[in-house]
């Protein structure tokens, strides 16, 4: 099965069971996935997976991803700056609890982002994300399922 659709994973916060459905739809698909991370990441031995280890620092994996990926690849993330940089380059942003990021809904998330972030600097304790759910991970595969039906 020929595509040059490639996914792009933002792996240094992607949760394990998020990883292992990539690895399991690379595998059904052939569609190519490649874990970004600035830590070790270990994966199973797939001609269809690999990983690309960049130096730690602040969004330096976020920036090789913007550099690499190219219209209509799918970028797993959550970082939401991350998502808007590549659906500025015609690629498709999805958080690993299933939320597609898309030119409408992006910029109200980058506000909202922006707006919490300002509350934790003054010093408001806004708590972290829930745990993900098995409703999360449902979210998730049906969208990537769409997603690689669309593209296979």
């Amino acid at each position: 099965m020929a595509n040059s659709t490639s996914i792009w994973v933002d792996a240094d916060a992607c949760p394990a069971v998020i990883r292992d459905m990539l690895y399991r739809a690379s595998q059904r698909t052939k569609v190519p996935v490649t874990f970004v991370s600035n830590h070790g990441i270990k994966l199973p031995n797939s001609p269809y997976v690999k990983t690309l280890q960049v130096e730690k620092g602040f969004d330096i994996a976020d920036n090789e991803i913007v550099k690499r990926v190219k219209s209509g690849d799918l970028v797993i993330t959550s970082d939401i700056p991350l998502a808007a940089d590549v659906i500025d380059k015609g690629c498709i942003a999805l958080s690993s609890r299933g939320e597609l990021f898309t030119k409408d809904n992006i910029k109200g998330r980058l506000n909202m982002r922006d707006f919490l972030e300002t509350m934790r600097s003054s010093g408001v304790h806004t708590g972290g994300p829930p745990p993900l759910s098995q409703s999360d991970r449902q979210n998730f595969a049906n969208k990537l399922d769409r997603y690689l039906a669309k593209v296979c």
